[in-house]
């Protein structure tokens, strides 16, 4: 497992803590691979309340638990 990296997100660090990565993410929110790539690297990156609306219900999946909070500014 890749160690994680201070130059990802929050987000980009969650998921390779847990073993995914941005192509699983891709398809498991149905959002593009610029999109994906932003949100796991770019820590300043401010998606669309879509995206993020996409990535929570992706990551619920994962852990109900996860709030919006815990990966972005809202």
């Amino acid at each position: 497992m890749p160690r994680p990296s201070n130059k990802r997100s929050k987000l980009g660090r969650f998921l390779e803590k847990h073993g995914y990565n941005r192509t699983q993410l891709g398809e498991m929110a149905n959002l593009n691979r610029s999109t994906v790539t932003r949100l796991y690297n770019d820590s300043s990156y401010m998606p669309s309340g879509n995206t993020i609306s996409k990535v929570m219900k992706a990551l619920k999946r994962l852990d109900p638990s996860l709030k919006a909070e815990d990966f972005f500014d809202v």
